[in-house]
């Protein structure tokens, strides 16, 4: 069988020629399927679609997350903050649902199938979201389901890298998975910033009665999104194709292929997964998870506390700080794909949690000077009580809403409320700045290498619900981060707080020492290739 063989003028950086010279006519002996020039370019075609899809999941969350809560106001007086809570955290629930099942799905039957119904439901829950100001009475639950749906379409980030994996041979695999995750990350960047955009039409904006509908700053986002959902189902239609190559980029046959045995199985796929290594990775993807959760969380109320900022000043000041930290990541996802082919994926990984777990060391107070005291906040009120749902939503956002309606000036300051204002020191601004540069080094290190490392362990076998249960774990992980920092931190404060932060990082850090050696490719670990590094 003839093949053409890819040029290196083709090929990009971290892309690199399948076969070449000699060693083709070797492979070839071997193998009688190669890749040609045409299957290569079609799977990066269909790889970048994937990109484009996963920097569509993440635009899906964040275009709205400062909107919602003005816009939950006004559509139903009778919602509170606990109630915000819910709707916050139903993109999560509704992610980690989604995530194992559109997995398992993916595993049977083309992928293409999953990818257009989850794009399509999210595309039906963000028109929801754009009417849910429509019904006379119980909005809020409507605004509820529609976040809930947007979270459940959200789910076939399982099939993007489940199918990334499987279209990418073991040197491609980094640089690919570095790409997605930058995707992503670009994603949670520009949703706020088209929001912004969006603000430009005002609060009434335009209505269009025939439809019943209103087009102002909180439904054009979501119906922006709905927009590009469409174009990304239009572009999965015309460009997606099934592709598979092996650990060695060799084109393979793929069990999600339209008219292809289902009983024909790949010879490199023979072997059994180390479900320790699966394990081991997922509870280390929940923890880094985990801990950025942790930290996007604590950020308005730790500097509210600690340097009397207002609610304005605060989300403002944070809100660049986590823009910067989110171009710092973008950088490292750009940079962790050379250094991996020097290091190895699991050294960098090492690193990465190492260094997370200094950014949060460093975050524990020190020295003698205590913050600020909010002694306001007790004259004529007493001590705040926390519901189970509030424990569900962002911690600042409810505790900057919930003034009391006595105040016409806004408090600044540690609430006396919380006890341990009175005796723990200030975390002085560089410290915090300190390790919030940290942390956004750290984070996309491990996040990448986790993916990465998850993939290669897995091997030429089906990925999607192995995938599915990493985004599930992911996903819980964003959701019991700030039910855990909203607890420890304001009834037990930062020292509390970043020091059981710290411990859970430490104890990541053995369970890598210990399962380090099993974290190896699968067809590293069965002989059918060497590995590069360790």
């Amino acid at each position: 069988m003839a093949a053409a063989v890819c040029s290196p003028e083709v090929a990009a950086e971290g892309q690199e020629p399948l076969l070449s010279g000699g060693e083709a006519a070797e492979e070839e002996e071997s193998r009688e399927v190669v890749e040609t020039q045409e299957h290569y370019k079609s799977r990066w075609r269909s790889i970048w679609i994937m990109y484009l899809t996963m920097f569509l999941s993440s635009v899906g969350f964040s275009i709205v997350i400062m909107s919602v809560w003005p816009y939950l106001q006004k559509i139903d007086p009778t919602a509170d903050a606990s109630f915000l809570g819910w709707i916050i955290a139903s993109y999560s629930i509704g992610q980690m649902v989604a995530s194992p099942l559109f997995g398992l799905w993916s595993n049977y039957r083309p992928r293409r199938e999953p990818l257009v119904v989850s794009t399509a439901i999210s595309v039906a829950a963000n028109c929801l979201y754009a009417y849910v100001h429509v019904p006379h009475s119980h909005n809020k639950y409507y605004m509820l389901t529609a976040r809930a749906l947007v979270g459940f379409g959200a789910g076939n980030v399982a099939v993007v890298r489940s199918y990334i994996a499987g279209a990418t041979s073991l040197k491609e695999r980094t640089s690919a998975m570095a790409n997605t995750s930058a995707c992503q990350a670009v994603g949670f960047i520009l949703g706020p910033v088209f929001q912004t955009c969006f603000t430009l039409i005002g609060e009434e904006g335009i209505t269009w009665k025939l439809v019943d509908l209103q087009l102002n700053m909180y439904t054009a986002p979501v119906l922006f999104g709905a927009l590009l959902g469409v174009i990304n189902i239009i572009l999965i239609f015309a460009i997606f194709r099934e592709h598979r190559v092996d650990d060695m980029g060799r084109q393979s046959k793929s069990i999600n292929f339209e008219g292809e045995e289902s009983g024909v199985l790949d010879q490199d796929a023979e072997g059994n997964v180390d479900h320790v290594a699966v394990v081991a990775i997922n509870f280390l993807f929940f923890v880094i998870l985990f801990v950025f959760a942790v930290f996007e969380t604590i950020a308005t109320p730790l500097t509210m506390d600690m340097y009397s900022w207002t609610r304005k000043e605060a989300v403002f000041y944070n809100g660049i700080i986590l823009s910067v930290v989110g171009i710092e990541s973008v950088i490292v996802f750009m940079v962790v794909k050379t250094l991996s082919k020097r290091t190895g994926e699991r050294a960098i990984l090492h690193g990465g949690l190492l260094i997370v777990l200094v950014g949060f060391f460093i975050l524990l107070p020190w020295g003698k000077k205590l913050p600020n005291i909010q002694w306001e906040e007790i004259k004529n009120n007493s001590i705040p009580r926390t519901t189970s749902t509030e424990m569900l939503m962002p911690f600042w956002s409810w505790q900057a809403m919930q003034l009391p309606s006595n105040h016409t000036v806004e408090p600044v300051g540690c609430p006396v409320t919380q006890s341990w204002c009175l005796n723990t020191p200030m975390i002085y601004l560089a410290q915090y700045i300190s390790s919030d540069i940290l942390i956004g080094l750290g984070y996309p290190v491990c996040n990448v290498m986790s993916y990465t490392l998850y993939s290669k362990i897995l091997g030429p076998k089906p990925q999607g619900v192995y995938m599915g249960w990493l985004t599930a774990s992911g996903s819980g992980a964003r959701i019991l981060g700030p039910v855990f920092v909203s607890q420890i931190y304001t009834h037990l404060g930062p020292r509390w707080a970043f020091s059981l932060i710290c411990g859970v990082v430490v104890v990541s850090l053995l369970l890598l020492e210990i399962v380090y050696k099993r974290l190896i490719a699968f067809s590293v670990r069965y002989g059918r290739m060497q590995e590069e590094n360790c």
